[in-house]
């Protein structure tokens, strides 16, 4: 299967001979393939927290609204990072920032897993937050290199279709520590999944390439809109400076519509995958390991949803990614709905799954949107900004979820919410698709 013409219409060569069009799409796959693979097993050193959890609670003796608490510190540190690193990495270097980031955020988890303070737990799991924050955007301006527009919704869906993955592999990675060396209790979540990161920073610094320019070709030329919407960004920054991307994509007004869209998708996101292990625990009477083999019916819904959706918007609507955002949303939103009022243990993990499906394929619709606005010019800055709301939005759900289950006891309310979540974003996207301009480049492909 050759993933680069995996999008719609007449296969182009995007302005290449044949010989170089060949050229282009064996560095297009490895880029892909390599980034994905890469930010898959970097959630080994970032939801391993979601499982240390319940071992926390049970051997260090912290509340939920601690632990709340210490979940959402990454939150907040990998938002405020993806502010700025989308932007510094397109500047100072991509590839550099992506690497440098996936071996610093590898060692903080190590030596995490060495303390027994709360306090130097959490300063370090902040810490680790930054240096996680030093990829996803740098990537999606990567993928921007490697991948013209109207394809961009089957790259950045298939990677954040890894990145979902992850989460599999993160729990997966996490129940082996766990039977390797019980003894060490919470902290081998810690310790012995992160290695993985080391091995695959590795692979990606020697086989990835930052731009076809590395491999001796030109850049490649966009077509239709997206062209000259690219050649007036160019124009943006050279009159204006390096960071005026930040206030050319702030004075967007649909463009702040789906920072507000991800945040919230963002909440029902991580309001499933931090809370559903200890629900499983505390309400279905399943005991810790059980709950979290359960629970990767939730992650693997995510993964097939996030591929697939996007790619469909490129082949269906690839100028306009909101009918889609609607759609999920209120599928979601009503599967979350019925949740908590299911007891037959199919049908809850059916649930999940769908759930994770709809819930994460906003996600993916979302990077494909950040590409379509910033292009090849600053594509990773648009990411960096809607990853910073989203994560926004990831960090008060940890703090407001674990305050609620403190103060109510109530599941029911937490699923409530999280169903709520998704109404929010329905409306939004419907205000988003109205009242769209024909005089403006950017309002045709956003």
């Amino acid at each position: 299967m050759d993933i680069n013409n995996s999008g719609v219409g007449k296969r182009s060569t995007l302005g290449y001979s044949d010989v170089d069009f060949k050229k282009f799409t064996k560095g297009s796959t490895v880029c892909l393939l390599m980034f994905s693979l890469l930010y898959c097993f970097l959630y080994t050193g970032r939801l391993n927290i979601s499982q240390a959890l319940p071992f926390m609670e049970e051997q260090m003796g912290w509340d939920m609204t601690r632990l709340g608490i210490l979940s959402s510190i990454l939150f907040w540190t990998y938002g405020c990072g993806h502010l700025i690193n989308g932007r510094l990495g397109e500047i100072f270097g991509i590839k550099r920032f992506i690497v440098v980031g996936a071996v610093l955020s590898a060692i903080v988890n190590i030596v995490l897993g060495l303390q027994n303070s709360f306090a130097a737990i959490a300063i370090l799991w902040g810490v680790n937050g930054y240096f996680q924050s030093m990829l996803w955007s740098p990537g999606m301006a990567l993928l921007a290199k490697w991948w013209p527009g109207n394809r961009r919704g089957f790259a950045t869906g298939f990677a954040n279709a890894f990145s979902a993955l992850g989460n599999a592999a993160a729990w997966g990675m996490v129940l082996i520590a766990f039977a390797l060396l019980p003894n060490l209790g919470w902290r081998a979540a810690f310790i012995v999944p992160v290695i993985s990161i080391f091995v695959m920073a590795l692979i990606f610094a020697l086989t990835v390439k930052q731009s076809p320019k590395d491999i001796g070709l030109e850049e490649f030329k966009e077509e239709d809109l997206r062209s000259e919407h690219e050649d007036e960004l160019e124009r943006i920054v050279a009159e204006k400076g390096k960071m005026y991307p930040y206030a050319y994509l702030f004075k967007q007004w649909r463009f702040d519509l789906w920072c507000i869209i991800i945040a919230f998708s963002n909440i029902a996101r991580y309001g499933l995958l931090t809370f559903i292990p200890t629900y499983f625990v505390d309400e279905l009477g399943m005991d810790v390991k059980s709950g979290l083999v359960g629970t990767l019916w939730l992650p693997l819904g995510m993964a097939l949803g996030t591929f697939i959706v996007p790619w469909m918007s490129d082949k269906y609507s690839p100028n306009n990614r909101l009918p889609f955002v609607l759609i999920c949303s209120l599928v979601s939103a009503a599967t979350v709905f019925i949740f908590p009022n299911t007891v037959n243990m199919t049908l809850v993990v059916v649930l999940l799954f769908i759930a994770g499906f709809f819930i994460y394929s906003i996600n993916g619709l979302t990077w494909a949107y950040a590409t379509d606005i910033g292009g090849r010019v600053f594509g990773g800055t648009a990411a960096g900004i809607l990853d910073w709301a989203a994560y926004m939005g990831a960090a008060v759900q940890a703090i407001i979820f674990g305050v609620i289950l403190d103060t109510t006891n109530s599941w029911n309310a937490v699923f409530i919410c999280i169903a709520a979540s998704g109404l929010v974003i329905a409306i939004l996207a419907i205000i988003a698709g109205r009242g769209k301009a024909a005089d403006t480049i950017h309002s045709k492909i956003s």
